[in-house]
């Protein structure tokens, strides 16, 4: 969600909230809007004694007796301006309802402060949305998002405890696959010794690399996901061997050493098609980084699991929690201006640093506004949703089991792609990331029609609709695709804005994924959340970067209770537990 307005509201500085009471008007007086009546003293304006004078002076009651009739003295009214009180700050205005922004609401609204979340679009949820595309009646697909490795590995999330909130992770027995052109297929099961077994001589040197991660990933999540701040959470005292492990990896994964140490095909590319993630030229440590986190979990816990019904479920479940600690959210309101920003002691910005740096106008530090400004957006992702009459027709069968399968061929042809996109042209065969939900979660196909979720890598804002190029790509490691296929949506990189305004050019993670902005997110400083008093970044352009994690509205909401409101003790999260 983002916004185009040019200043945030006033912050308030007193929580004490009043409100004005309104008075009666007097007697045969007719109200004015806008103004208001006193009271006039009780000592101006008494009844007197039978025989003296009522007659006031002009502009003021009289208090000297003549002979007249007895009657009461009335007071001439005056009418002054009413004192007009500034409307009742709200406690914490969030703006942006995707997974980091209800993070944060959530994380707010436990600590007892009253919450509001503003969302430009009709749904809740940002790219964590599950939607009826009008393709065939009931078939629903994910926006964005739709397979969930960090929905049980983010701190976060492991706190909040989806499960205990009835969402259901569904794990697919093949966490993620590479088809090959010649019908083989790197497969990587859950179970990381079955992996070891099916890729043969370079087993070994896959349980090496990838063995020590996925038995400590609480470790490799802390490294990860953490602030890039502080100590990473499961380091100390026993989690110094395995994230050392996780950097040499990335040094061997991340430059021309990622060759050396598989001598057949299938387990090179199996790794490069998760490093694909990054959608950047590999080889590169930053890719590395996300590749190497994202296979340690494929092969630990839950693998990579779906939830039941889509994304959806996990949004659901965040803004039940919100509301029921008295949060509230507003969809269909686009901040465009200050107006549209109700008073709140606290702001917080699920958007992209673009949009921040107008919501702050002239309240963003000159320093900090030119770092937000040089930030850079990564390469684009082209969406295309298919709903097919049949399961895809994998060369490979055990492809068909995979929950995620990454299209791209051999590890030299993803990087052939992934270097066309990173110059700023169309891969000929573009790297494709698809997922069949159906595969774990049957419920999803309604009437024998199922959805099938794809996007493509392509330069960053191109309006080119490449459902031909994915089909093409598809089919040709899945023979007789086509005859499946009963309609489809493409959504070009340009236009993915229009569903989630964070997606600047297509830029699924919110900011591009190299080696500076891996550490220096959204800036170089202290703080990379704090933009100004009172305001925070919480999105996926602060750390620790993009996924369903909430990790970055989490930390960005435990820095402003601590900061705004002095709440030193961050607030339980499970359902259940006092807050």
């Amino acid at each position: 969600m983002s916004t185009t307005c040019s200043a945030v509201p006033k912050l308030a500085t007193n929580p004490t909230r009043t409100r004005s009471t309104p008075t009666a008007d007097p007697p045969g007086v007719a109200a004015r809007p806008g103004w208001a009546r006193p009271t006039a003293p009780a000592s101006s304006c008494r009844t007197l004694r039978a025989g003296t004078d009522t007659g006031p002076r002009p502009g003021r009651c009289s208090r000297r007796a003549t002979p007249r009739l007895a009657a009461p003295c009335t007071a001439r009214v005056v009418l002054r301006p009413q004192h007009r009180e500034a409307p009742v700050p709200t406690d914490v205005v969030v703006v942006g309802s995707g997974p980091n922004g209800l993070a944060a609401a959530v994380t707010c609204a436990r600590a007892g402060l009253e919450v509001v979340v503003l969302e430009a679009q009709e749904t809740v949820g940002g790219g964590a949305r599950t939607l009826d595309l009008g393709l065939a009646d009931g078939v629903v697909h994910d926006l964005c998002s739709a397979v969930h490795p960090m929905a049980w590995a983010s701190p976060f999330l492991q706190e909040f405890d989806l499960a205990a909130r009835g969402v259901e992770l569904l794990t697919p027995e093949v966490s993620y696959a590479q088809p090959l052109d010649d019908g083989e297929a790197g497969i990587a099961y859950r179970d990381l010794e079955r992996t070891v077994a099916a890729l043969g001589p370079d087993g070994p040197a896959w349980r090496a690399l990838l063995g020590p991660l996925a038995a400590r990933p609480d470790v490799v999540v802390g490294v990860g996901l953490g602030d890039r701040r502080s100590i990473p959470g499961g380091l100390l005292p026993t989690g110094v061997p395995t994230a050392l492990r996780y950097a040499l990896g990335l040094v061997e994964q991340g430059t021309p050493l990622w060759t050396r140490r598989f001598r057949g095909h299938v387990a090179p590319a199996l790794l490069t098609g998760v490093m694909s993630h990054a959608i950047h030229p590999l080889p590169a440590v930053p890719a590395a980084g996300a590749g190497l986190l994202l296979a340690a979990l494929a092969h630990a816990g839950a693998g990579w699991p779906l939830p039941r019904g889509g994304s959806q479920a996990i949004v659901a479940a965040l803004r039940a929690d919100l509301e029921a600690h008295g949060g509230t959210v507003r969809p269909g309101h686009r901040v465009a201006s200050p107006a549209d920003l109700p008073p709140a002691r606290c702001v917080l910005l699920d958007t992209n640093p673009r949009t921040a740096v107008r919501v702050l106008g002239d309240r963003l530090p000159a320093r900090r506004r030119r770092a937000l400004e040089r930030f850079r957006y990564g390469h684009g992702a082209a969406k295309v949703d298919f709903v097919l009459s049949g399961p895809v027709p994998w060369a490979h069968p055990e492809v068909g089991r995979a929950g995620t399968v990454h299209v791209g061929g051999s590890q030299e042809q993803v990087a052939e792609a992934e270097a066309h996109v990173g110059a700023g042209r169309h891969a000929p065969r573009p790297t494709i990331l698809l997922s069949d939900p159906t595969v774990v979660d049957p419920g999803r196909e309604v009437g024998g029609l199922r959805p099938l979720w794809t996007y493509a890598h392509v330069p960053a804002g191109s309006d080119v609709d490449v459902t031909e190029a994915v089909t093409a790509q598809v089919e040709r490691f899945a023979p007789g695709f086509r005859d499946v296929v009963v309609t489809s949506r493409c959504i070009p990189a340009a236009r993915l804005v229009d569903h989630d305004e964070n997606y600047v050019g297509g830029d699924i993670s919110a900011g591009a994924l190299d080696l500076v902005q891996m550490v220096a997110r959204p800036s170089a400083s202290v703080d990379p959340y704090r933009l100004a008093e009172g305001v925070y970044l919480c999105s996926a352009s602060a750390p620790p970067g993009p996924g369903v994690h909430g990790m970055a509205g989490w930390f960005a909401a435990r820095r402003a209770l601590r900061q705004v409101f002095d709440v030193r003790r961050p607030p339980a999260l499970a359902p259940g537990v006092p807050a």
